[in-house]
């Protein structure tokens, strides 16, 4: 049963506070001249003073604190991924005020991200709140539990404290040499030989303790080995090395160590308290997987938004409704770049009704034909995406399912209706089979609002420990780890 689903919370967005209102001040009114006929002189208006900004009162620490705070920095930065080098996280500044800023600067760092507003995309709306660390901070120095008060600090999940011991062991295969980029040629299978099988092995041992590093035959071991390799990678797992999995093994270390920071990025955006009910869909895997107890109750493949103009947004909201039999009302941009231009004869065809006239002109298709399938799972959100059905069900079979216009297609749609409407007194699994029959369109509301995370994992650790990458689709994890280093060495100059 899939009873157990409060309203979760809404998603938690970065707060802004109201500006401080201006202080006024008149200003004194110069003395008449003399003149033949005296005229009135005009009082100047108010100027507006802004308030002088009253600088926190820092925490006084000791020497022995000061210590500390420089030790856990220091090793905080790399281990948290907020610096790529390692002779980075060792500027610090020599005055204790120095000092205690840039604690405040690292404890806010890996406690809501290293970002600022104004470096969030408009489709990163997944965000974090306020939060101001001093409070906190003195609270720790008073007591003398500055570790201890650092260590709380981190996302509080197991999928960040994977990523935190993945960057570990990369940033060590990094410092003894990472790997080696094999060369390109012929497809290597069961049967090959020679120098290009002997270097797949070495490359393979680097991340695989299992796979025997030398040799020059490609036997039925090192095909297994080839099929972990290409699980991890999000390939279709032949065994055989083609083009897509040489591409993936050579992916520079150092790329993968700048993945590993972007994705730790984001889960300090994640709300530090999470409903134990709730839909994930991770866009980069296009998977869709559904918590009931905080425990994995039904997954799926889904279909995201393609990369050039349908990226999927990351955000939070709360489902609130399943749309049966909807009809699809087509984005004004879909309708004129790939619709139109078809013809009416195309558009009466498949079930498409021009709705206005002129340039007010949409189209709706109904529901018989609706690309949205039978099911439609309605949720808030300025970028009017969904989950839903589709008719086409061919792309599910892909290993590369970013092919959407922004929304996301789902596998088992009827299989997720029916768990989320699951406690309803009127949308029995019978109503609901009843509904569909009719073909007519009609909302069910859900018996209470369900939370779903759009978000953006292109590293995560499987459950064996082991790391696991897909491409990034949308560069986003180029450009956030960008981000991160140039917020750093900004915020090294500020502190110093």
């Amino acid at each position: 049963m899939f009873r157990r689903f409060g309203r979760p919370a809404i998603a938690v967005l970065l707060a802004t506070g109201a500006a401080a209102p201006a202080l006024t001040q008149q200003a004194p009114t110069p003395a008449p001249q003399a003149s033949p006929s005296p005229q009135a002189v005009p009082t100047p208006a108010p100027v507006q003073i802004a308030p002088v900004p009253v600088a926190p009162t820092l925490p006084t620490i000791t020497a022995a604190q000061g210590e500390q705070l420089r030790r856990l920095i220091v090793q905080g930065r790399i281990a948290q991924g907020l610096r790529y080098a390692t002779r980075d996280a060792e500027q610090l500044p020599a005055d204790d005020a120095g000092l205690v800023r840039a604690a405040l600067d690292y404890a806010r760092a890996i406690h809501i991200g290293r970002l600022e507003a104004s470096d969030f995309q408009s489709d990163w709306a997944l965000r974090p709140g306020a939060w101001d660390p001093l409070p906190g901070f003195a609270g720790a120095v008073a007591a003398d539990r500055l570790a201890q008060w650092f260590a709380n600090l981190t996302p509080p999940y197991e999928g960040y404290e994977n990523l935190r011991r993945g960057l570990a062991d990369y940033r060590r295969l990094e410092a003894a040499g990472g790997w080696t980029m094999l060369a390109k040629g012929p497809d290597l299978a069961i049967g090959a030989s020679g120098p290009r099988v002997a270097a797949l092995r070495a490359r393979l041992a680097v991340e695989d303790s299992n796979v025997v590093a030398t040799g020059d035959t490609f036997d039925a071991a090192l095909k297994e080995a080839v099929v972990r390799a290409q699980r991890r990678y999000g390939l279709n797992p032949t065994g055989v090395v083609s083009t897509g999995t040489l591409d993936r093994l050579n992916v520079p270390v150092g790329e993968r160590i700048r993945q590993i920071m972007a994705n730790m990025e984001r889960w300090r955006w994640m709300p530090k308290v999470m409903p134990v009910d709730r839909i994930q869909v991770n866009i980069a895997a296009a998977q869709v997987a559904v918590f009931e107890g905080d425990r994995p109750v039904m997954s799926m493949r889904g279909v995201t938004g393609k990369p050039g103009g349908g990226e999927t947004p990351m955000l939070v909201s709360n489902i609130h409704s399943v749309v049966l039999n909807p009809p699809w009302n087509v984005p004004a941009g879909i309708a004129a770049r790939e619709l139109f231009p078809k013809g009416p004869a195309y558009l009466a065809a498949n079930g498409f009704k021009v709705i206005g006239t002129g340039a007010n002109r949409r189209l709706q298709q109904a529901p018989s034909h609706s690309a949205l399938g039978k099911y439609k799972f309605d949720f808030p959100n300025p970028f009017a995406v969904y989950l839903h059905d589709t008719p086409s069900k061919g792309t599910f079979s892909r290993f590369d399912r970013l092919a959407s216009h922004g929304c996301i297609r789902l596998e088992r749609p009827g299989d997720l209706a029916r768990l989320l409407l699951d406690g309803s007194a009127e949308w029995t699994p019978e109503a609901i089979d009843a509904a569909l029959a009719k073909g007519e369109t009609v909302r069910a509301d859900l018996p209470s609002d369900v939370a779903v995370y759009l978000l953006y994992w292109t590293a995560y650790a499987s459950s064996g420990g082991g790391m696991n990458f897909r491409n990034d689709p949308y560069g986003w994890d180029k450009t956030l780890a960008g981000k991160i280093e140039s917020r750093s060495a900004t915020q090294a100059l500020a502190a110093g």
